[in-house]
C-alpha cells in the first residue's frame, strides 16, 4: 500500500449535492468530484481513490476467491478498477440487452432508469468457484438495492456464498447498518456521510444553469473514427487481469492518435455504463492536462451558484438506443476530445449531437473510438 493510497478522504472533499429532475423517490444526487462520472476529473486521482477502496477489500478478503459486481451506471468503473487491482472475477449490472444472456432482474427504486439486471448465465458458471460476492457502489444510502439482489442470488444459489458491499461513500443510517449486520453482509467504504440534509440542500438551488438542446444536423467537420479490437464486455464475467490487459491493448491501438500532446488539454469521454476504459486511457497520458467523465442517463438540474457542482447540461442521443435521452455536464474547451464507446449500434444522431456539443465548447479536434470488436 502506498502513502498516496493511505490518504484520508473526507465528505467535504468529495461530496457535492445536486438536484435530480422528475424523481419523487430521491430528490438529490450526490456528485463525487473525483469519480470521473458527472464532472471532469483527473483520471490518476480517480484511480488513486478507487485504489484506496481496493486496499480495504484486500485487507478484509485477500485470501478469498471473490466475484465483484459493479452497479450500472455510476459504479461500473469503480468495480472494474477494484477487480483489476485484486485480479478478482468481475461483472457489472446493466440496463442494456446482452445477446445470448439470461438475467436476474431487480429494481433500483431511486434511479431515473429503475430496471437493473445481472447476467444469470454467467453467475451459473462461477457460483461453485467463488467464496464471496462483493457488490460495488459509488454510494450506499439505504442499501435496499443490494438487499434485493442478495435475496435473488440466495434464492437461485442457496448456501453458495457470503456477501459484502464496498462503496466510496456510505450514508446508511443506524437502522440500515443494523440490517446489514443481521444479514451478515460486510460493509467497506472510504467516507461516512450524513444524508439527512441533502434533500433540503438540493431544493435550495435555483436551477438557473445553462441547458442546451441537441443538435442532430451533420457537423461541418466529422470526427476522426477509430475501430479498435480486443474488446471485453464487462457486462459479462471477466477476470480482472484479463480486463486490464484488454485495456492495455486498446491503449496501444489508439495511442498514436494522442501522441505528442505535451502541454495540451485532453478530454477522454466515456459513454453511460462504459466508464473504466476512458479513465484507464486518460491515466496513461503524460505531460498534458487530462480530464475524464462520461455521458449519463440521469437528468439533473444545473445551476449557476458557485458551490453547485453542475453548471451546464447538454442533452444528447444515446449511443446504445435510438430515442434514449442522455446528458453530459460541465463540458469545457479542449485541444483534443476523445470519445470512447463500446456501442455496437449505428446511431448517427448520437455522434452528431456529441460532436456539436464539444465543438460549441471550443474543442479543436475530436476522435471517436469504437471498441466493440472481440
Amino acid at each position: 500500500m502506498t502513502e498516496e493510497s493511505r490518504r484520508i478522504y473526507t465528505e467535504e472533499e468529495l461530496v457535492r449535492v445536486a438536484r435530480r429532475e422528475n424523481n419523487s423517490q430521491r430528490k438529490y444526487l450526490v456528485v463525487n468530484t473525483l469519480q470521473g462520472k458527472h464532472v471532469p476529473a483527473n483520471p490518476k486521482e480517480t484511480l488513486r481513490m478507487f485504489d484506496a477502496l481496493a486496499d480495504e477489500l484486500e485487507k478484509a478478503y485477500g485470501k478469498e476467491t471473490l466475484l465483484l459486481i459493479g452497479f450500472a451506471e455510476t459504479a461500473t468503473a469503480i468495480g472494474a478498477a477494484l477487480a483489476v487491482r485484486l485480479n478478482s472475477y468481475y461483472m457489472q449490472t446493466t440496463r442494456e440487452d446482452v445477446e445470448g444472456a439470461d438475467y436476474l432482474f431487480f429494481t433500483e427504486s431511486h434511479s431515473h432508469a429503475r430496471e437493473q439486471r445481472v447476467i444469470k448465465t454467467d453467475l451459473d458458471q462461477i457460483m461453485d468457484i467463488i467464496q464471496r460476492v462483493v457488490f460495488v457502489e459509488d454510494e450506499l444510502t439505504t442499501g435496499n438495492t443490494i438487499l434485493k439482489i442478495t435475496d435473488l442470488i440466495r434464492k437461485n444459489y442457496p448456501g453458495k456464498v457470503q456477501f459484502a458491499a464496498a462503496s466510496i461513500l456510505n450514508g446508511m443510517n443506524r437502522e440500515a447498518l443494523g440490517r446489514y449486520r443481521s444479514e451478515g453482509i460486510g460493509l467497506h467504504y472510504l467516507v461516512k456521510t450524513d444524508h439527512s440534509t441533502y434533500t433540503d440542500t438540493a431544493g435550495q438551488y435555483k436551477g438557473d444553469g445553462l441547458y442546451f438542446r441537441p443538435d442532430f444536423t451533420i457537423p461541418a467537420a466529422a470526427a476522426e473514427e477509430i475501430w479498435a479490437d480486443g474488446w471485453l464486455d464487462a457486462r459479462r464475467l471477466q477476470k480482472g487481469r484479463d480486463y486490464q490487459d484488454a485495456c492495455e491493448r486498446l491503449w496501444n491501438q489508439i495511442r498514436g492518435s494522442l501522441y505528442d500532446k505535451k502541454g495540451e488539454k485532453i478530454l477522454i469521454l466515456g459513454t453511460e455504463e462504459f466508464m473504466y476504459p476512458a479513465i484507464f486511457i486518460g491515466s496513461r497520458l503524460e505531460e498534458c492536462t487530462v480530464k475524464t467523465h462520461s455521458t449519463t442517463r440521469s437528468p439533473i438540474a444545473v445551476s449557476m451558484e458557485k458551490e453547485y457542482p453542475l453548471h451546464s447540461r447538454y442533452e444528447l442521443e444515446s449511443f446504445y438506443e435510438k430515442g434514449r435521452v442522455t446528458f453530459i455536464y460541465n463540458l469545457e474547451s479542449y485541444d483534443h476530445a476523445l470519445i470512447l464507446t463500446d456501442s455496437r449500434k449505428d446511431i448517427p444522431e448520437a455522434e452528431y449531437g456529441l460532436i456539436h456539443a464539444l465543438v460549441s465548447c471550443g474543442s479543436k479536434k475530436i476522435t471517436l473510438v469504437r471498441w466493440n470488436k472481440g
